[in-house]
């Protein structure tokens, strides 16, 4: 059985963006992570008696019960980041999107000078080298900068970004990188922004959470007896595009395509049976189960075994949204007035974000995608 279907807009409650403001000083925003990566700090929230406990990340199978489940995202991060030079000698810069057919690409594309359809590219690789790969930038899609690009020789777009891309870092670390005078991009990049248990390219933001496992910790959990199974949501422009719109109920989310295997399906299905916590690491996968939730749980009787399931996801998740399939939730800290955010006031209520990003900040955790994680219980 493979379901496929549009998950539409989900928003119960009229948030204003405004209401998940908070003051947050530049440096506690992770330029780096942390090396071994789950030795980043770990803030405990516990929903029954509001209460917050500080560890480090590396003590997770000291805190979870050997009855838990795990969901983790194993998508991984394609390098698409870009760069190229126009036959001018200026300077274009590029984010990947979609190949929409072999050597037909949809792309992000920048430059302080003009760019008119069929200007003609020539890629640059990571370390600023001529690739002598050429396209032409055919036509532009849209007003925010979209453009499709057309290869002069056609291939598999993985093979042709692992030559010319490098990691899609969000603005925000760019930015604060070259604030402190750093280099644009650090050689360890496409290492520490991956997971390390990414699967399945396709992303272009890391499913960020994860970033703190090492395969030790994930060892020492199954070795307690904590289940581990994944899904596939890659994660897509959306990620990256600011929320403009004074409520959020306004604001235009990006579709992301998801896969959950059978295995997984089945392991959700055994774990809500039998009363045991589903722990969702990330907000990417608590939308994929959450969107998949009638799949996974169909109505009493209907019979069958349980298949892949193949959906398309346009979810919010919002204060006064019914969560069904997350019992838990381990997250990052994430940028003020954002969907995220959103998603963790469904959890904890907009008061307590508040109070609990109050106490980040105090306790000088690192916030954002290299920054430190939260559990909520």
């Amino acid at each position: 059985m493979v379901c496929r279907k549009i998950a539409g807009a989900v928003i119960l409650w009229r948030m204003r963006m405004d209401e998940l403001d908070y003051d947050l000083p530049s440096q506690l925003i992770a330029r780096h992570p942390v090396h071994p990566r789950d030795q980043s700090r770990l803030l405990i929230y516990r929903r029954s008696d509001k209460s917050i406990e500080h560890r480090r990340f590396c003590e997770l199978d000291q805190v979870l019960d050997p009855t838990d489940l795990l969901v983790a995202n194993n998508t991984a991060v394609v390098p698409a980041r870009l760069e190229f030079i126009k036959s001018s000698g200026g300077r274009v810069s590029g984010l990947f999107i979609e190949e929409i057919v072999r050597g037909r690409w949809r792309i992000m594309l920048k430059t302080r000078g003009r760019l008119v359809p069929g200007s003609h590219l020539e890629a640059i690789n990571a370390q600023g080298e001529k690739t002598g790969l050429r396209a032409v930038a055919v036509t532009r899609s849209d007003a925010s900068g979209q453009w499709i690009l057309e290869w002069e020789t056609a291939e598999d777009y993985l093979p042709r970004l692992a030559r010319i891309g490098s990691p899609p870092l969000p603005p925000y670390i760019e930015k604060a990188r070259q604030d402190d005078k750093e280099q644009r991009l650090d050689s360890h990049d496409a290492k520490d922004y991956q997971t390390t248990y990414a699967r399945t390219p396709g992303a272009l933001a890391a499913p960020t959470a994860g970033l703190h496992f090492t395969p030790e910790l994930l060892t020492r959990l199954t070795g307690h007896g904590t289940g581990v199974c994944y899904l596939t949501l890659h994660v897509g422009l959306g990620t990256f595009l600011p929320v403009k719109a004074a409520l959020l109920k306004d604001h235009p989310m990006h579709a992301e395509w998801f896969t959950i295997p059978a295995a997984t399906v089945a392991a959700v299905q055994t774990a809500r049976s039998r009363g045991r916590r589903i722990v969702a690491v990330g907000t990417t996968t608590v939308r994929a189960l959450e969107s998949a939730a009638d799949a996974i749980q169909p109505p009493a009787g209907s019979g069958g075994q349980p298949g892949d399931i193949a959906m398309s996801t346009r979810l919010v998740i919002s204060p006064g949204y019914n969560i069904r399939l997350t019992d838990a939730l381990i997250t990052n800290f994430h940028l003020p007035r954002s969907t995220l955010l959103a998603l963790i006031a469904a959890f904890i209520s907009v008061a307590e974000v508040k109070r609990v990003y109050r106490e980040a900040v105090a306790m000088r955790y690192r916030f954002y995608s290299f920054g430190d994680a939260m559990l909520i219980l």
